[in-house]
């Protein structure tokens, strides 16, 4: 009898690995589409709209942007004109048409 007992795990062990896997339908991959993004502004770009927007002001020695919140459309970026190395003035650009545009542009120039 206790062979019998040693038997019988082992013949249900062999009879659950002779099961055929179960088919699995394939699943249907749907790929998102592309969403046209604007590459992140930076210094550059920020030194760009300043100089378009106020043509009069010393041009952008420094810059530093970063989004505004987390799935904000908007970033701020904190600059610093002429000969000054601290982040001393703070503009908003938001996305607009494809294109950085700035939130509040009547108040941007610093002078």
């Amino acid at each position: 009898m206790n062979k019998l007992a040693l038997l019988l795990p082992l013949a249900l062990l062999a009879a659950c690995g002779e099961e055929p896997a179960a088919q699995t339908a394939p699943e249907q991959v749907v790929t998102p589409e592309p969403i046209e993004t604007l590459p992140a502004p930076d210094q550059a770009l920020l030194t760009e709209k300043y100089a378009e927007a106020c043509p009069d002001e010393e041009p952008i020695n420094t810059a530093m942007c970063k989004r505004a919140g987390m799935g904000s459309p908007d970033v701020v970026c904190e600059f610093g004109l002429g000969d000054d190395e601290y982040l001393r003035n703070k503009a908003t650009l938001t996305a607009g048409e494809g294109e950085w545009t700035f939130a509040d542009p009547e108040n941007v120039c610093v002078g």
